[in-house]
């Protein structure tokens, strides 16, 4: 589905990422993780188009995407929910909905505004409510939502849980390893031991480029990894 292939990416003279490399296949939640300044947020812009690659490659659904922009991107299928979520805080939940919505791909079941509310019953009872007044924990929610209402074949989803409550962590956990089999996740995250509980695989990422990669179960049981790089 996604293939990132010795990516680099510079912010001015800053060379962030340095030959990044990863994979995401179909029915998969993948993680990517590491400390703060790593290079994680760099590589979903530049995945997305959001930060021109300098060199490498990205293939997207058979695609090679390199340096597309952004909403060639989103039309072909590809989401991304940034860290600060970007809702539109003067529209109504449902006006936030509908603004992004796109036709459906593939012959796919389509997000519809009754079964966005069926994943996400909570924001029914928001929907004629303001973005800006509602709560992180419903600000994240309707950011997804909002993502899927575009119909994408592949979510990529930075810092999903940052700031929110662990109340809130796992319903946003429960929501979104259900659409794994329907739609693969690219997920970054600070918090290890939540992403790793809901992933398939997992990247760890320094200094701009990855150093290890494996299944959750290998990395949760690495001990060397989890004190240099997890801190679970």
């Amino acid at each position: 589905m996604l293939s990132v292939m010795d990516l680099h990416v510079y912010y001015d003279d800053s060379h962030v990422l340095q030959g990044m490399s990863l994979e995401v296949r179909r029915g998969e939640i993948v993680c990517l993780l590491g400390r703060n300044g790593a290079g994680k947020t760099t590589t979903m812009r530049g995945i997305m188009g959001l930060n021109a690659p300098s060199s490498g490659r990205v293939i997207f659904n058979g695609q090679d995407i390199t340096g597309r922009p952004v909403y060639e991107n989103v039309r072909k299928g590809l989401a991304f929910v940034p860290e600060d979520r970007r809702i539109f805080s003067g529209l109504t939940v449902q006006e936030n909905l509908e603004v992004a919505a796109l036709p459906n791909r593939d012959g796919r079941n389509s997000w519809t505004e009754e079964r966005i509310f069926d994943a996400f019953p909570l924001l029914l009872h928001l929907k004629n409510r303001k973005g800006g007044s509602l709560s992180g924990g419903e600000q994240q929610m309707l950011a997804i939502a909002r993502a899927l209402v575009g119909n994408p074949i592949m979510l990529l989803l930075d810092e999903p849980c940052e700031g929110l409550a662990p109340v809130i962590v796992e319903q946003l956990g429960n929501i979104i390893v259900s659409l794994k089999s329907e739609t693969p996740i690219l997920m970054t995250e600070q918090n290890a031991h939540f992403a790793l509980s809901i992933s398939d695989r997992g990247y760890i990422i320094d200094k701009g480029t990855w150093k290890y990669e494996g299944a959750k179960e290998d990395l949760l049981a690495d001990t060397e990894i989890q004190s240099r790089y997890l801190a679970l």
